[in-house]
């Protein structure tokens, strides 16, 4: 039996349409609707809270404080590609700067996820381009112990497989899986519509909500037939 490779080169990505729709929806509707899951952990964050972005999941795994897979990802990413990188959450040394991310935009990528520290905050300010982060440091990375390109990955706690849809805004990051992306973009339309009626029934002054009695008597906390 042969060996797996530690770059894999071919998977298939979510549809081109299906992030164009996904790119329309807040991070935390497409959460709501996936059940609750797949979002990663606070600390993968925007570098500012107007950067957006949508698209497939490129994943990356190196070890803490080494980028050489993340130059050769960006070499093998197509056009609106995600890097998607595990970088076990370290922030001792950064993984990425202007120049990479330059690069990055150069060649067309949706956006750049990390786990781990990058560095270069207010040059990437200017960038215009989506980068989310685990944090910044001014140390610098080796660039010399092999990882692994498009094998599933754990980043931010979610579990982010090649060809995923991967949103993220000022809210955070979610990950729904490429075959169950398209179901939760018609879930998400009936989300969105839902909750724009609740908001015209609160401007209404209806602010009661008709669920909460039932969810308190099932707690416990109101006997039945007893009222808030």
């Amino acid at each position: 039996m042969s060996q797996l490779s530690e770059i894999i080169r071919d998977f298939e990505r979510v549809s081109a349409e299906v992030v164009q729709k996904a790119s329309s929806f807040q991070a935390a509707i497409l959460a709501d609707v996936a059940g609750r899951r797949g979002t990663m952990n606070a600390r993968v964050a925007p570098v500012h809270q107007d950067m957006k972005l949508a698209g497939p999941a490129f994943t990356v795994e190196v070890r803490p404080g080494d980028n050489l897979m993340i130059h050769a990802a960006i070499a093998l990413a197509k056009p609106g590609d995600i890097l998607v990188i595990d970088g076990k959450g370290d922030q001792t040394a950064a993984l990425m700067g202007t120049l990479m991310l330059s690069a990055c935009k150069k060649k067309g990528l949706g956006g750049v996820i990390v786990d781990g520290a990058i560095r270069d905050k207010l040059e990437l300010l200017e960038l215009g381009f989506a980068v989310f982060s685990a944090g910044f440091n001014p140390a610098g990375p080796t660039k010399f112990v092999p990882g692994r390109i498009n094998h599933p990955i754990s980043c931010g706690g979610a579990m982010v497989n090649p060809g995923d849809l991967v949103v993220g805004d000022a809210d955070g990051v979610v990950v729904i899986e490429r075959a169950k992306a398209p179901a939760m973009l018609a879930l998400a339309d009936r989300k969105v519509a839902d909750e724009a009626a609740r908001i015209e029934a609160i401007a209404r002054g209806d602010t009661a909500s008709k669920w909460l009695p039932a969810a308190l008597r099932a707690a416990g906390v109101l006997k039945e037939g007893e009222t808030l």
